[in-house]
């Protein structure tokens, strides 16, 4: 008898938590390690309980989920972490797999493809919905490489740079990685900084010039 998979759901609508809940444990096989209703919390209790599965949303306050991943993944690279979110952005979905995550969900999934996603993950495997597996697929072979790019800015830095080249504002770029406003315009300070522009004309620029074209 191989022991249950055992999973940390995170979100913050308790109702959503409480039926995803209810759902794994009556599940075989499957048994709800804890609860966490936003990221930091989600962090701690991965530690501490080390599950083998952590349910993800995206949208968390205090520490979104693409962050919370990342430090998940850190500290517990044995930890899979299956994104299950309503957004299905190119910019969240790609966050979520550079932070680590090994799958992405739709809230709209059925309760059987979520089951299925779970143990998935819960064999150190990669799962995503069709829709989302589809446009992963359609975009790899025209994404820009990043790391590359400007090795001094992070991952979430490098995002945000791209999206800048495109020439989207702060409030557009917010909305498309579920983040504060505040927060972009921190990322793009420091980018600032650290390519030693002074405003984002240089920026986009400097971006023109490693390769990553602006859309149009």
């Amino acid at each position: 008898m191989f022991p249950a998979l055992r999973v940390l759901v995170v979100d913050d609508h308790p109702v959503f938590r409480a039926a995803l809940h209810a759902l794994l444990d009556g599940t075989d096989g499957m048994e709800v390690a804890g609860e966490a209703p936003d990221g930091r919390t989600a962090v701690a209790l991965a530690r501490q309980l080390e599950p083998d599965v952590v349910l993800m949303d995206l949208n968390l306050p205090d520490l979104d989920g693409v962050e919370a991943t990342r430090r998940i993944v850190t500290a517990a690279p044995h930890t899979g972490v299956l994104m299950l979110t309503m957004f299905e952005n190119e910019a969240a979905v790609f966050a979520a797999m550079r932070a680590g995550a090994r799958g992405y969900l739709l809230k709209g999934a059925r309760t059987e493809q979520i089951i299925r996603a779970v143990r998935v993950i819960g064999d150190g495997e990669a799962i995503f919905s069709p829709a989302i597996a589809t446009r992963v697929l359609s975009l790899l072979g025209t994404a820009t490489p990043r790391d590359e790019s400007f090795p001094r800015l992070t991952a979430r830095e490098q995002e945000i740079m791209v999206l800048v080249a495109r020439g989207m504002g702060n409030a557009s770029i917010a909305d498309q990685l579920v983040l504060s406003q505040k927060t972009v315009r921190n990322h793009v300070s420091h980018i600032f900084r650290k390519l030693r522009v002074t405003d984002r004309a240089q920026a986009i620029a400097r971006a023109r010039e490693a390769g990553i074209a602006r859309s149009e």
